[in-house]
């Protein structure tokens, strides 16, 4: 993978639910969701198909990540602050600003082919 890349969301997510056991972390700004040897993480869509990232514990659910999609410009892909980490994080960009929505903390980087395009440069 690019040490700095971008995908849309739509794409991003079909392959991310393809590895829900290779994310160490997950969450927004202000509050994340980490993963722990006795957890796993599920993917749902709520009533209205808004996509629904849980950790659970079990049955039991622990966390969720309700994504707004719709406020998702692109998604960023680069390399981790710890070796071996691959941060992804789904930028929202406006004309007054460009910010951190959501973001995805993997233990390997994108592997879908060439469908990642050369980052955007703000």
């Amino acid at each position: 993978m690019d040490d700095s890349a971008t995908l849309s969301f739509d794409h991003f997510w079909t392959w991310l639910v393809t590895h829900p056991n290779c994310i160490i972390r997950a969450g927004t700004p202000e509050a994340a969701l980490f993963d722990d040897d006795d957890l796993h993480w599920h993917f749902a869509a709520a009533d209205d198909g808004v996509p629904v990232v849980q950790v659970l514990r079990g049955k039991r659910l622990l966390g969720e990540l309700v994504l707004m999609p719709d406020q998702v410009t692109y998604v960023q892909g680069s390399a981790g602050e710890q070796e071996g980490e691959y941060l992804f994080e789904l930028i929202s960009d406006t004309e007054a600003e460009r910010f951190v929505a959501y973001f995805f903390v993997l233990a390997h980087g994108y592997d879908g082919g060439d469908s990642f395009t050369p980052s955007r440069v703000h």
